[in-house]
């Protein structure tokens, strides 16, 4: 990757932040080394105070949706027109004023020196800088830090936090589903393509300043939504593992059943009364067995996914290519 780069697009997805948008946008950076031009982009989720009004006053560019989406949809729309804008490197933060804006700077400047092609504020990784925050929600976000880390054979320490950069490539080939949220999905996609991902610890405001946290107003419901699309990201990506797993567990029981049934047979002469150990363990390396196929289709989908995946990251870099030169044309 070229380590000298043009523009730097700042998106920021909000919803109802019209009490600190101006205040976020007015302390980004207006210079930063190597980069000769910062635009900032904030898309509103569908707002019902003035949040859009007060991100034009403050200077910037506004994508508006009519309704709420949810945050991981407003994400990618930001992606998607910041690539379009000519963004070589992106860096997106939240409009709760949580973050600071002037640790944009210290995010972009691994992938300046090509050093990552992600770089996201961890909130864990100095514990000097842990910031103030329910127990529960310290809790849920190392937990799922650790399950990320299991899963992608990576560690890390905070996999939730909102204030991130991204290098051009990782974001042409970066493919998110979800609409609830985008942080989880964002880390298991590029780990699993091998995208360099690095943490810098930095300081970051534990509660909002204004209102509640509407991604984690309910703890429950947040894990479960967050639960749910990492396990569909693993299973998409390693369906092998998954399946194969499962296809395991099913023929180890089943086996273990029927050497049962038969020591039992050995011993008496008779399969009663464990005949049901039989029917049990038959069933069971049925299932492993359908199970073991049904991995091996997905195996296949994966693959096909892989190239699907191809061929949209080619159209995307020569759609924005073409977009970048007809812009550049007098």
């Amino acid at each position: 990757m070229n380590a000298t780069f043009s523009k730097l697009v700042v998106i920021i997805p909000c919803l109802n932040e019209e009490a600190t948008i101006q205040k976020v946008i007015s302390a980004i950076p207006s210079q930063i080394e190597k980069i000769s031009e910062i635009k900032v982009l904030v898309v509103d989720d569908g707002s019902t105070d003035h949040t859009a009004g007060c991100a034009r006053d403050a200077g910037a560019v506004v994508l508006r949706n009519s309704t709420n989406r949810g945050l991981g949809r407003a994400f990618a729309l930001g992606i998607d027109y910041a690539l379009q804008m000519g963004a070589d490197i992106v860096v997106n933060i939240d409009g709760d004023g949580q973050f600071n804006s002037e640790d944009i700077s210290r995010l972009v400047e691994p992938i300046l020196r090509n050093e990552a092609d992600c770089v996201t504020a961890s909130r864990f990784l100095d514990p000097a800088l842990t910031p103030q925050m329910p127990l529960v929600k310290k809790w849920g976000n190392r937990r799922v830090a650790q399950i990320l880390g299991f899963l992608t054979g990576k560690k890390f320490r905070d996999v939730s936090c909102g204030f991130r950069a991204y290098s051009r490539e990782a974001l042409l080939n970066l493919n998110l589903i979800g609409n609830f949220t985008y942080t989880q999905e964002t880390f298991l996609d590029l780990a699993f393509k091998g995208f360099r991902i690095l943490e810098v610890p930095l300081k970051v405001r534990g509660v909002r300043e204004f209102g509640d946290s509407r991604m984690a107003s309910s703890v429950f419901r947040y894990a479960m939504r967050t639960g749910g699309f990492i396990i569909r990201t693993f299973r998409d990506y390693q369906p092998l593992t998954v399946f194969g797993t499962l296809a395991f567990g099913c023929f180890s029981v089943g086996l273990a059943l029927l050497m049962f049934l038969f020591i039992h047979y050995l011993k008496v002469g008779d399969f009663s009364p464990h005949k049901w150990a039989g029917f049990s363990g038959g069933f069971l390396l049925g299932c492993g067995l359908i199970i073991f196929t049904i991995g091996l289709s997905a195996d296949m989908m994966h693959r096909q996914r892989i190239m699907n995946e191809r061929i949209l990251y080619l159209l995307r870099k020569d759609s924005i290519e073409k977009n970048n030169r007809d812009y550049e044309q007098p």
